[in-house]
């Protein structure tokens, strides 16, 4: 029988040495202790407006992922923490709601969209939807589905509008409409109100379409209308809806959550073969247990959008700064000379949003503080002076 390997021989190692079991106490005890080769690389002062996934983690959150690290669960989403997770939502969206943890946004759309389609299926979408601009194709590339867009004023759909795209049932050339995608909020900043989703979602299933919902921003729309998140999506009549939780505290994760159970096919199937299924899944369900479970999904996105309610009062009436659009979620839409834009994108990171007219976009996020908004808005006052 070998024998036991002490300190005092050469392959000995902290590691090696260590108890084969610890208590709970010192187990957290050690966990205190760690240190860690890491060293800060970052400013902690620093702050942009570029967008809410520039921000950090919500202490309550990290709280949450500690809570979740000590011992060992089932991977692959049969740990505890995942199996719970369905109660969570469904406190939100009702009984039938199931929850599905992704990594990102854009895997969160592209497995919901996938398992409302068949490959032969399009979506509608508004020409500004997040799906068609910003994910790279992949709905269409990864999905296999097409994007059937439509041009928006203000990023919202409505009934007529989706009719400029909801024909060609039948026709073998045309791919077959069979989903309508909103996003709530929108990427102009707009919200959809319970009754005008509602209303999309009776024409869309009139004709024989389900509808999806881009929620990355779902708890800013919820906090701007001062609903339920329900009555923006159940209630309303939404399908299946893509859950965002980056951009409102959390390190990372997503959840596909669908609210019809027989108008999807082969979520967990789908999940896999898109890359989107987590190994270590209870650390992205333990941060939504602690993002839904009380009210800081809401304390996180009220206080977002007041920010951004803040930084619009702030430079409104300043000479050369025009505000484009009605703030009502966290994104503030300006237009102002390119040469004063090029200036501050050297001391705050923000992204222009449209070249051709100059307009700009400032995104808030839950941790953006008054005194940020309000320094900002001295430098755009100042660089315009």
């Amino acid at each position: 029988m070998p024998d036991a390997v002490t300190p005092d021989r050469p392959d000995a190692s902290p590691a090696a040495t260590a108890p084969a079991a610890a208590t709970p106490a010192a187990r957290t005890a050690a966990r205190t202790a760690a240190r860690t080769a890491a060293q800060r690389r970052h400013d902690p002062s620093s702050r942009g407006f570029a967008s809410d996934n520039y921000a950090g983690v919500h202490p309550e959150i990290l709280a949450a992922i500690a809570l979740a690290n000590d011992g060992h669960q089932v991977a692959y989403g049969e740990d505890a923490y995942t199996a719970h997770l369905h109660e969570v939502f469904q406190a939100h969206f009702g009984p039938r709601a199931r929850a599905y943890p992704v990594f990102n946004g854009t895997g969160a759309n592209v497995v919901a969209l996938q398992s409302v389609t068949d490959r032969w299926e399009s979506v509608i979408c508004a020409e500004s939807a997040h799906i068609h601009v910003d994910e790279c194709g992949a709905p269409e590339k990864v999905g296999g589905l097409k994007l059937l867009t439509v041009p928006t004023e203000d990023g919202r759909l409505t009934p007529e509008l989706i009719d400029g795209q909801a024909w060609g049932w039948g026709d073998q050339h045309r791919a077959q409409p069979r989903v309508v995608s909103l996003a709530q909020s929108t990427e102009l900043g707009t919200v959809y109100t319970p009754e005008q989703i509602a209303a999309i979602c009776r024409h869309a299933h009139d004709h024989g379409m389900l509808v999806h919902l881009d929620g990355a921003r779902l708890a800013n729309a919820a906090a701007s209308l001062g609903c339920s998140l329900g009555a923006l999506t159940t209630e309303a009549g939404v399908d299946i809806v893509s859950y965002g939780g980056t951009k409102n505290g959390l390190m990372f994760g997503e959840v596909v959550v669908v609210l019809d159970p027989d108008a999807v096919r082969g979520v967990d199937y789908l999940r896999k073969l898109s890359m989107q299924l987590a190994s270590k899944m209870r650390f992205i369900s333990v941060q939504f247990e602690a993002l839904l479970a009380g009210d800081l999904w809401l304390r996180n996105a009220g206080h977002a959008n007041a920010m951004a309610t803040r930084l619009a009062d702030a430079v409104r009436g300043i000479p050369g700064v025009e505000l484009t659009r009605p703030v009502q979620s966290n994104a503030v839409f300006a237009v102002l000379p390119a040469e004063a834009t090029a200036r501050l994108q050297k001391h705050f990171r923000f992204y222009t949003w449209d070249e051709s007219t100059g307009e700009v976009r400032w995104m808030t996020a839950f941790d953006t503080t008054e005194a940020d908004i309000d320094t900002f808005a001295a430098a755009v006052r100042e660089e315009l002076a």
